[in-house]
């Protein structure tokens, strides 16, 4: 950027103000100077950029009786996001360093990456030629998972599941197909594992750290990761208290905090938060016990959606919370007027406005 003279800023000054708005300001800026035209695809901007907004987490979730998502931002409160600018109708399965990864309602097996923030978007090339295999038991994948790499500006979307030869039974093999962002293709890898389940949530709630994605198992055997750069699952294991009492009764999510993996674990009366400070030697620590006694009608429909160091956000049936964990305070961030018909938590991602191009 030019610094003209009589400038009331150095440039690196204006860059870091202009590195802290939301994309919609920063867009609508460019047609004040040539310089700040040329900023969101100027390679040093967009990585400060998304160097400061990675780390805020927002929440994005599907209102019922409306076209549009709401965008729940804990500085900024609750704005709406469209996704019309993908032309078709599309639910998201999963998030990932601001990029969405979306599968079309109307035609089976059609999924699409974008950002909502630049409103860009990208229709991925059919991951199967001819159906000589399937997923099991429904032909859908039981996990899909998006992995957006900002330091290389690349993604990769992960498609896996039991798979049968047509018409034959499945033969306990696991396929998974990944598609890799700069070749446009996919490729694919079949892996041995035991039976897994996953519940709704559980699949909604993928993590990307450490080059890993990771989906948190049914009856909380442990972790599931992919190297998404060398085809290779691994098993992490939970912390012991969770591990050898299976929860102990209460109910546990899989989330990321501030670049660790963390998973938090709910009681009818409080809420303890885990993070993974070693990820090679799987060393867990409590970094958080919440107390939930002032919402305590609502902790049976409640789940953790996203964190950070500062605040949680939770979804009920109707509302989004979030907690304060600095001044242990609770404020409702958006409530459902009417009757819905889909619980918010049901289409509840974490999310991260980012300037990643899709194409």
């Amino acid at each position: 950027m030019d610094n003209q003279k009589g400038a009331l800023f150095p440039d690196e000054v204006i860059l870091q103000i202009l590195a802290r708005l939301p994309v919609k300001s920063l867009f609508r800026f460019k047609s004040v100077c040539k310089s700040w035209y040329r900023l969101p695809s100027d390679k040093y901007f967009t990585s400060l950029f998304n160097q400061v907004s990675v780390k805020d987490q927002l929440l994005v979730a599907e209102v019922s009786d409306s076209s549009s998502l709401i965008c729940v931002d804990n500085l900024r409160g609750v704005s709406e996001l469209s996704l019309d600018f993908v032309r078709d109708r599309v639910r998201i399965r999963v998030s990932s360093n601001g990029l969405l990864c979306c599968s079309s309602i109307p035609e089976k097996g059609v999924y699409y990456v974008c950002n909502p923030s630049t409103r860009e978007y990208r229709k991925l090339p059919k991951s199967r030629e001819r159906p000589v295999t399937r997923f099991y038991p429904d032909g859908e994948a039981t996990l899909v998972g998006l992995a957006c790499d900002l330091s290389k500006n690349k993604f990769n979307v992960v498609l896996a599941g039991y798979h049968r030869s047509f018409g034959q039974r499945p033969d306990g093999s696991f396929i998974c197909l990944v598609f890799d962002s700069e070749s446009n293709k996919w490729r694919k890898f079949v892996s041995v594992l035991e039976e897994c389940s996953f519940t709704h949530m559980s699949k909604n709630q993928v993590v990307f750290v450490n080059g890993m994605l990771h989906w948190l198992m049914s009856g909380l055997c442990y972790i599931l990761a992919l190297d998404v750069e060398h085809d290779v699952w691994r098993k992490i294991s939970l912390p012991d208290e969770i591990r050898i009492g299976n929860g102990g009764g209460n109910r546990v999510y899989l989330l990321e905090s501030d670049g660790f993996l963390s998973v938090i674990q709910l009681s009818d009366v409080w809420m303890k938060i885990w993070k993974m400070s070693e990820y090679e030697t799987e060393t867990w620590s409590v970094v958080d016990s919440i107390s939930l006694r002032c919402i305590k009608g609502l902790v049976p429909g409640i789940f953790p959606i996203c964190q950070t160091g500062e605040y949680v956000f939770l979804a009920t049936h109707k509302q989004v919370l979030v907690y304060q964990r600095r001044s242990k305070l609770w404020k409702e961030m958006f409530s459902v007027k009417g009757s819905s018909s889909l619980p918010l938590w049901f289409s509840a991602h974490a999310f991260r406005s980012t300037i990643v191009p899709c194409n």
